[in-house]
């Protein structure tokens, strides 16, 4: 076994310190014969750290398309030729969608929107779809709302959003390569003032951008730094009509990797699978990353891609022996 992972096992496993930059280089660089040892530590960690319990989640876009933001890997963006178009989703829908997930064991919802920062007529349709959804249905509700002002975070913990999801994408020395229409300072203010709201921080971002592994590593280490509540991880799922378009989709044990490599730099996150699974690892790797560290998932589609059948999740868990976790008791 390579010596990276002797030194995660004291440290992490035993400990709960997770590992540096350093050494989480070291763990997505690690040759293939070492891949299942590191898989098997991250879930030994998870199962440590975090429990049996995987957290199920739905997503609905309130507004989709039509952003005018230019984040290169987004078919939501008003200024590439992708053809998801601007639609805006009315209160009843949003609670029917919210029922629905509900209706698969999910305990989370989240509320996404496709804008730079939400204007007075999103927060209005949040403040009504917020409370309609929470009259209707015992789920608890989240948000994505792009970046925000304080007078904004204030509302959402008014409103009874207790999670707010802002991805920093990727590291700090790719973020230019991938956005050039704000920074990844900005993306941070806004999860400092999340954060310091009381609301839970959830923050995760892309893997196969085009990053190198150094940076790859980089963005391991800055999300820990961060110390997010939950941290949802995706990869490139190329869309038609952006720039990111011909980018490779991540080789299957690369991704495997990255999902070792950031439990055990964040051993007492919530990591969940998010979108481009299903192109980049499948049913069997699926399967692998929820034996290597993942402990959450979102069911279903994601804003403009589909994804698993909630079912096939629900019933992969089952045969885990992996809990769905219960709903809040502080609902």
């Amino acid at each position: 076994m390579a010596d990276i992972l002797d030194r995660a096992r004291t440290r992490v496993l035993e400990n709960g310190i997770g590992l540096g930059e350093s050494d989480i280089l070291e763990v997505l660089t690690l040759p293939d014969e070492d891949l299942p040892a590191a898989l098997q530590l991250a879930h030994e960690v998870r199962m440590r750290w975090c429990g049996p319990e995987v957290e199920v989640e739905g997503i609905v876009s309130l507004k989709t398309g039509g952003c005018p933001e230019d984040c290169h890997f987004c078919s939501q963006s008003g200024l590439f030729t992708s053809p998801v178009r601007a639609v805006w989703l009315d209160i009843p829908q949003l609670v029917e969608a919210a029922r629905q997930t509900a209706a698969t064991g999910a305990t989370e919802f989240c509320i996404v929107a496709a804008v730079r920062g939400p204007d007075a007529r999103l927060m209005k349709q949040m403040r009504e779809g917020v409370a309609a959804i929470r009259e209707a249905v015992d789920i608890q509700v989240a948000a994505s709302l792009g970046m925000l002002t304080q007078e904004q975070v204030d509302e959402l913990v008014e409103m009874g959003v207790h999670r707010y999801n802002h991805n920093l994408e990727t590291c700090r020395s790719y973020f230019p390569n991938v956005v050039s229409t704000h920074s990844w300072e900005e993306r941070w203010e806004t999860l400092r003032m999340v954060r310091e709201s009381g609301m839970e921080v959830c923050c995760g971002g892309i893997i196969g951008l085009g990053e190198s592994v150094e940076q790859r590593a980089e963005f391991a280490a800055q999300l820990a730094s961060l110390g997010p509540h939950e941290v949802p991880l995706n990869f490139l799922n190329p869309r038609p009509g952006t720039p990111l378009a011909d980018q490779p989709v991540l080789a299957p044990r690369d991704a495997l990797r990255a999902i070792a490599a950031f439990r055990l730099a964040m051993p007492k996150t919530i990591l969940r699978y998010a979108g481009g699974r299903e192109i980049t690892l499948g049913d069997l790797g699926t399967r692998d990353g929820l034996l290597g560290g993942i402990n959450a998932v979102i069911v279903g589609n994601y804003l403009t891609t589909l994804g698993r059948p909630a079912t096939a999740d629900l019933e992969l868990l089952d045969e885990l022996s992996m809990p769905v976790k219960a709903l809040s008791a502080t609902l």
